[in-house]
């Protein structure tokens, strides 16, 4: 597939790009074992109409790639020790993308693992979003990268996957009326052992007066 026409088909939003980022394959080529990953679930993220994004009170230094074209990963840092990967889509300036939640590593195993200290199943090398970026090598030097462009290749199906095999449900660790059944807005294969285990979000204790987070 041509990266033009590949490009295109994610320039739509990502509640329509989900299925068809489902079962694609990303590969990541740092100059060693290259390591690939089919993707087996997302969360589909919606600007400034949707309070769970990073986008939604606008762009910010952070956030500024999520504003641009199609076909770029989204990096970002949280809890102070995680990456996780995002696929922008549609239109540029509206900041909609795919959190790449889970998936299983079907290339580049062994540095999978190595990566990811030898979890005690394969299972588990990148089940969960920061796994799955840990486990690929992706950190902040690779926001806004092309994803269609060396080190990275997204091939995208053919045809989305079927949507009789296809769950939908909320967003997992989303606070607030983001995280709500308003927002089925994570999609996964339904049968695929990797997906992640759903659990909603927990509110985030106040900080205590010495200015460090409670638990």
């Amino acid at each position: 597939m041509e990266e033009t026409s590949a490009r295109s088909r994610l320039a739509v939003p990502a509640t329509d790009a989900a299925r068809l980022l489902l079962g694609s394959v990303l590969t990541h080529d740092d100059g060693g074992e290259p390591v690939s990953v089919r993707i087996t679930e997302v969360e589909a993220y919606m600007g400034n109409v949707d309070p769970g994004s990073h986008a939604f009170r606008g762009r910010t230094a952070r956030n500024n790639t999520m504003f641009g074209p199609a076909g770029h990963l989204y990096v970002y840092f949280t809890y102070g020790m995680h990456y996780c990967a995002n696929v922008v889509c549609g239109e540029e300036g509206f900041a909609t993308g795919l959190l790449l939640r889970a998936g299983e590593i079907i290339g580049g195993r062994e540095t999978a693992r190595i990566r990811r200290s030898n979890p005690r199943t394969d299972l588990d090398l990148a089940r969960g979003p920061a796994r799955l970026a840990q486990a690929l090598g992706i950190n902040r030097a690779l926001d806004g990268a092309d994803v269609f462009a060396a080190p990275l290749r997204l091939e995208l199906p053919e045809q989305p996957v079927a949507a009789s095999l296809v769950s939908s449900g909320p967003r997992v660790g989303v606070s607030g009326p983001g995280g709500s059944d308003e927002y089925p807005w994570r999609y996964w294969l339904t049968v695929d052992p990797t997906v992640s285990k759903y659990r909603p979000a927990v509110a985030r204790k106040p900080r205590t007066a010495a200015g460090a987070t409670a638990g």
